[in-house]
């Protein structure tokens, strides 16, 4: 399997989701079930998304993962 660790879209990826996770820390107790969990979940998926795609065989396939994302994103 290729590194997906050199890919520069999946660093920034990773770093959102830590910065994310360090904010939502402070968030109150009662929205541990609602914004926190969704915003965490939100965020973290785009890295796996990135890893699972880049694990694929084909740049048909990657691309396709990455595209994902964006329609995510976007909507």
């Amino acid at each position: 399997m290729r590194d997906f660790h050199k890919l520069k879209v999946w660093e920034r990826a990773h770093q959102l989701t830590l910065k994310v996770y360090e904010i939502t820390k402070g968030f109150p107790k009662e929205e541990l079930y609602g914004l926190t969990s969704q915003l965490r979940r939100s965020c973290s998926s785009i890295p796996t998304n990135i890893v699972e795609g880049y694990g694929r065989s084909g740049k048909g396939e990657i691309i396709q993962f990455f595209n994902i994302q964006l329609v995510l994103r976007v909507n």
